[in-house]
């Protein structure tokens, strides 16, 4: 194998049924005209196996785990260069004791899942899925029985205020709605700033009309929400899920919901996933639920691409590239042998 050649490997996950995908549009012209050599690999697997990544310069990768095994024979793996912000799959510490970097694509899906969030926020208050049904099933007088909420003076709390929080609460300004979040990693200074209040958790579960989830997973957030904070939600309150699925306990979740303790619910993430076609909430008419792809539109799709991308490039070009999650190994000797290389 060719060392002098700086070779990108793309997971398979990224090809469609018919074997192909968009991403060549974008890829394509990017790497070729970097002069670096890409190509996919050649197995789609659910985690990366050490035999799948130990040619390659750098991965670009969609939904393949990344473990401590995956690592073990990647001499010269420099990058990996998730395509969105999650990185829950991969096992950061084993980046960093291996001399690699772990980036995300922060700017590629800031707004397309704000926009989603706030997709939620209106089809739920109100209740378009339901008038939907009534219009189709022949139900057109019994919409007096459906009355929508409106968001005038109603209180929008996100737990997590990163970027696509703050984006989310850019895109709500003008519903005229009471803002508030809470973040531990978030001052009340900084959340003045954008005109939010800071809470903590409990406050905002119980003062919310719509308690949207946008925190990272990891492990000071799996089961955050869990049945005593969903026990706090006022009955006409709604809770939005655009995250990580094992952030809320999904099974006090449901039941919460069957019993109509909260008003319903807008789900792009479960615990499993895909969810099961037999999984209770999916029976529910006051639940939305969308396959963990509701932001997955042409913006999102080519800002995510073109900023994995092009920290796989600046990698190559002997740039150290934006959105790295893993700070520390900049200064590993592992990896200064690999970029000296």
């Amino acid at each position: 194998m060719d060392k002098s050649v700086f070779r990108v490997g793309v997971t398979r996950d990224f090809l469609g049924p018919d074997g192909t995908c968009d991403l060549d549009d974008i890829a394509g012209p990017l790497f070729d005209g970097a002069g670096l050599q890409w190509e996919y690999i050649s197995e789609n697997t659910p985690v990366l196996q050490a035999t799948q990544v130990q040619d390659y310069d750098a991965l670009l990768v969609l939904g393949a785990g990344i473990t401590a095994e995956t690592l073990t024979s990647a001499d010269r793996l420099k990058v990996i260069a998730r395509f969105g912000v999650g990185y829950d799959k991969v096992d950061v510490e084993a980046c960093t004791e291996n001399g690699v970097l772990l980036t995300i694509a922060p700017d590629g899906v800031r707004r397309p899942v704000a926009t989603s969030i706030m997709t939620f926020v209106l089809s739920l208050s109100h209740q378009l899925l339901i008038k939907d049904r009534l219009t189709r099933s022949g139900g057109w007088r019994n919409t007096q029985n459906y009355r929508g909420m409106g968001l005038v003076g109603r209180t929008l709390g996100l737990v997590g205020m990163g970027n696509i929080g703050k984006e989310a609460f850019k895109l709500a300004k003008p519903f005229g709605m009471r803002h508030i979040t809470s973040d531990p990693y978030v001052t009340p200074a900084e959340a003045a700033e954008v005109g939010v209040e800071l809470v903590d958790l409990d406050t905002l579960m119980r003062t919310a009309d719509f308690v949207c989830v946008c925190c990272p997973l990891n492990e000071e957030t799996r089961g955050l929400v869990d049945e005593r904070r969903i026990g706090l939600m006022k009955p006409t309150a709604y809770l939005i899920n655009t995250a990580r699925g094992p952030i809320v306990d999904q099974k006090a979740l449901t039941e919460a919901l069957q019993n109509r303790r909260i008003q319903g619910a807008g789900l792009d993430v479960f615990e499993q996933e895909p969810i099961r076609d037999d999984d209770p909430l999916l029976s529910l008419d006051n639940v939305i639920a969308t396959p963990h792809s509701i932001c997955w539109t042409d913006e999102c799709f080519d800002g995510n691409a073109k900023s994995a991308c092009g920290s796989i490039i600046d990698v190559a070009s002997g740039q150290m590239p934006p959105w790295i999650v893993n700070g520390e190994v900049t200064d590993s000797p592992k990896l200064q042998q690999k970029l000296a290389r």
